[in-house]
């Protein structure tokens, strides 16, 4: 949909009054450069003039509309001229007698191509004795010039006239206008833009999770969050002095564990050099730990992240050392781009300006590589003094291993089941018992107290034997039972013995040496590994974090300005960090008047020359008094939003029959649609922003720049807001954006816009802005008329499903607009021919004492074109 920025910008002049102040071409060009720059609008290439004058005026201020048509500018100039009030001579004095119409009589200068003529004879339209015709209508004139200052109805009303003869017409409307009450509007603004700055609250569970894994980030991000784009990359080059320390480390682990294994077998309980051959691995172990220990801290306190060396140096030295640090080649040129996408999801998810500062400050503490000065202090937790080298007896009671007791009982009473003489042979399971404790005890020696380990099997063996010659004399069993079960009981005592003996080592605090350092080994290497990943691209890391930091903090300092503007005018605190005060804070519609309850056409450089103030629906007043000309207004040449404006209840006192106003309560979703147009403002501003991001040159003056250009977006969005209503997007919006309907937004009815733009073109169709003795000069031909059907564009949808629905035949040449308050019809009827008297020469001006209505000559020539 086009923009009021794509067609064009409409001026708006008023020469009635302080004409005489714009007879320079300089100061023509001041005066629109000063309503231009205080609406925020750059100079426009194709100007539109809307200028609001008298009949008596187009002879009168022939100068300023020679400087018009001669305006300089890069494209077409074009002139719209309406004329308010009847021509001079229609009434005769206070007996109200009518004299012959008079003709309308313009200079040569506006029938030039781009320009055109409205005559507006009677605004009010007034048809009963009881409406009497007033001198103006400010009410009816300022809706007439808010339509005529849109843009696309602006351009297909000059077009239209361009049509008819002499480029000049009266007009016939009949509008609608659709909008929300002040207090309304005032109060969804304030929540959007709460909901647009946010609250800053501690993210949820579920989201820190999401957060730490980097599952919720765009991949040149994710990239650099996990390190190395992931870490299941080797660190150790094969073969590297790194790789060779620590395949010399595990290997002596790996023959410490092989004699640990041979030592708690039965030969280790019988040899003593099982117990030595272990310990000498065990320290050859130890001192290879404690090599590649030194390494790692080698690595570690040689530089680390965010110290003076460059990555070239410090990947030069960890190269040195057997590490490698994979290429980082490209991931700087995708940081900016990857932000941009990071704020672009989560903007586009609805979250508000603090939440999403939240995830790029915790982004940034992702991204940032881990101070070298951090790691090195985690070598303490794998130091020589946390894995003793010379480990005690890990439990100095005695360690008789599962079901070592009755096994040792059974034992000693299978063996003992002898009589007479032979019943000596039941102390030979106990005699095993005591060999395996005095031996476990030799091998244990200085292990502490490892030599109470063995008195209570030993105890259970002889209580056995005891209690197998007692029950072999009394069961008088024979000699072959008491030979086969000695054999049993001998087997068991042998393996309750080599039980026994593997539950005595594994009780010894030596037995675990081997793997608190495979684990303290494999601690240093993970140290190492993250180490290496700190170190990969390590500068776009620290740019990456500094860049999300300075993204955090203008989102909140933009969170603050607009959370600042959502506070009530006298309580709006001063919000730092600004560059200057705010484009708009003179037109605050917030606390001054709105288009809706004043004419608000444009800006003064005068505070007197306030001609729209005239219009401001006052108590008591509804327009100034006259001045010396007997017209309404002040000196201003100039139009300018007024002064405070009057309760919404009173707008309806002076509204124009052919004017309707459906005013809506807010639909559901105005506030959301309000705080994603302000969302889409921050997207827009922060667009250059990511260039800087991307050149590395996001500092300071680029987050100063970016809030400037918020402020200045939030200050359109507002403009826009108040001169074309919520219906209509922002030029700003973005283009994926389904916009709702004025149901869900207004809380009004789209039936009546789509009756009132397919009623049939009649003349009961429109009110005539004409007076009784100016109908006498237009046209009697219907078909001479130009009809010109419009609406919201904003609303189109809408209006054409309700026009199928009801069966009614669209109408074609719909002219759909990119306001979103008005719709309406407007009927642009010709004047008669001969009605309209060109003037070429100024010689006769007013200037020079003449007037061309009183003399009669004007309108007795053939040649209406000279005087």
């Amino acid at each position: 949909m086009k923009t009021s920025e794509d067609l064009g910008t409409v001026i708006q002049l008023d020469l009635r009054s302080g004409a005489a102040e714009l007879d320079t071409a300089k100061a023509l060009r001041a005066g629109v450069a000063r309503q231009l720059g205080r609406a925020g609008l750059p100079e426009p290439d194709d100007p539109l003039f809307l200028v609001v004058d008298t009949p008596a005026g187009l002879t009168d201020h022939q100068r300023q509309y020679e400087l018009l048509t001669a305006y300089r500018a890069v494209g077409e100039v074009r002139i719209l001229v309406l004329l308010v009030g009847s021509a001079p001579g229609s009434y005769a004095g206070k007996d109200e007698a009518f004299q012959p119409d008079r003709r309308l009589v313009r200079p040569a200068v506006l029938r030039a191509s781009g320009t055109a003529l409205l005559w507006a004879g009677d605004l009010r339209s007034a048809r009963t004795a009881l409406e009497q015709p007033e001198p103006d209508a400010p009410e009816a004139l300022a809706v007439l010039v808010d339509v005529l200052s849109v843009p696309d109805v602006y351009l297909k009303v000059l077009d239209g006239l361009g049509a008819l003869p002499d480029a000049v017409a009266a007009p016939g409307v009949r509008l609608l206008e659709q909008d929300l009450p002040l207090e309304v509007r005032d109060r969804a603004w304030r929540d959007a833009l709460l909901r647009f700055a946010g609250e800053d609250t501690e993210l949820a569970p579920d989201l820190l999770v999401t957060a730490s894994s980097g599952a919720d980030l765009p991949e040149p991000l994710r990239s650099l969050v996990a390190g190395r784009g992931g870490r299941d990359q080797r660190h150790r080059e094969p073969g590297g002095v790194a790789d060779s320390t620590y395949a010399a480390c595990a290997q002596a682990l790996d023959y410490a564990e092989d004699a640990l294994a041979q030592l708690r077998s039965l030969p280790g309980l019988l040899r003593a050099s099982r117990r030595q051959a272990f310990e000498a691995d065990l320290d050859q172990a130890h001192q290879a730990l404690g090599e590649y220990r030194d390494l790692v801290g080698t690595a570690l306190r040689g530089g680390g992240s965010g110290t003076a060396p460059s990555a070239a140096e410090t990947a030069a030295r960890l190269g040195a050392l057997g590490l490698r640090v994979p290429s980082a080649e490209g991931m700087g040129e995708r940081i900016g781009e990857g932000l941009r996408e990071f704020a672009g999801k989560l903007l586009g998810q609805g979250l508000a300006l603090r939440s999403v500062a939240q995830r790029f400050t915790g982004l940034a503490g992702r991204v940032e590589p881990v101070p070298g000065s951090a790691l090195v202090r985690k070598l303490a937790d794998h130091s020589t003094e946390a894995v003793s080298r010379r480990p005690a007896v890990g439990n100095g009671t005695a360690a008789t291993g599962r079901g070592a007791l009755p096994a040792a009982a059974v034992a000693g009473l299978l063996g003992a089941l002898w009589r007479g003489p032979l019943a000596a042979l039941a102390i030979a399971v106990p005699l095993i018992f005591l060999a395996v404790a005095l031996l476990g005890a030799s091998r244990l020696r200085g292990a502490g107290g490892t030599g109470r380990w063995g008195w209570g099997p030993r105890a259970a063996a002889l209580g056995g034997a005891a209690a197998g010659v007692a029950m072999a004399y009394a069961l008088e069993s024979p000699l072959w039972l008491s030979a086969v079960c000695l054999l049993a009981g001998l087997g068991v005592a042998v393996e309750t013995a080599r039980r026994l003996w593997r539950a005595a080592i594994d009780s010894w605090a030596a037995f675990h040496a081997t793997a608190a350092l495979r684990k303290a080994l494999g601690g240093l290497d993970a140290l190492l590994a993250e180490a290496v990943r700190e170190h990969w691209a390590v500068e776009e890391r620290l740019h990456c974090a500094d860049a999300a930091r300075s993204v955090a903090g203008m989102l909140r300092a933009t969170a603050a300005a607009a959370a600042a503007e959502a506070v009530p005018e006298p309580e709006r605190p001063t919000v730092t960090g600004a560059s200057g005060p705010e484009p708009l804070d003179a037109d605050d519609w917030l606390t001054s008047a709105s288009a809706l309850e004043t004419d608000a056409f444009a800006l003064s450089d005068d505070g007197d020359s306030d001609w729209a103030s005239a219009y401001a629906w006052q108590d008591g007043a509804s327009w100034s008094e006259p001045d010396e000309r007997g017209e309404p207004g002040a000196r201003g040449g100039f139009a300018e939003s007024a002064g405070p404006a009057a309760p919404w209840a009173d707008r309806t006192a002076g509204v124009p029959r052919w004017l309707d106003r459906e005013n809506g309560e807010g639909g559901p979703e105005l506030v959301a649609a309000l705080a994603g147009d302000l969302t889409d403002a921050a997207m827009v501003a922060m667009e250059p922003y990511w260039g800087a991001v991307e050149r590395g040159q996001a500092g300071a003056l680029a987050v100063r720049r970016t809030e400037e250009r918020v402020r200045d977006l939030l200050s359109t969005a507002r403009r826009h807001l108040q001169h074309n209503g919520v219906l209509a997007p922002p030029p700003f919006a973005a283009d994926h954006r389904t916009r709702a309907g004025s149901a869900n937004l207004l809380g009004t009815d789209p039936r009546r816009v789509a009756d009132l733009v397919g009623t049939e073109a009649d003349r009961q169709a429109v009110v005539q802005l004409s007076s009784p003795e100016q109908g006498t000069l237009l046209s009697r031909d219907p078909a001479a008329a130009v009809w010109i059907r419009f609406a919201p564009q904003a609303v189109r949808d809408e209006v054409e499903k309700t026009w199928r629905t009801t069966g009614c035949v669209p109408p074609e040449q719909t002219l759909w607009t990119s306001s979103g308050r008005y719709a309406g019809l407007v009927r642009l009827t010709p004047l008669r021919m001969g009605v309209v008297d060109t003037v070429r020469s100024r010689q006769n001006s007013p200037a020079d004492g003449l007037d061309p209505y009183d003399s009669a000559d004007a309108y007795d020539r053939e040649d209406g074109d000279s005087w």
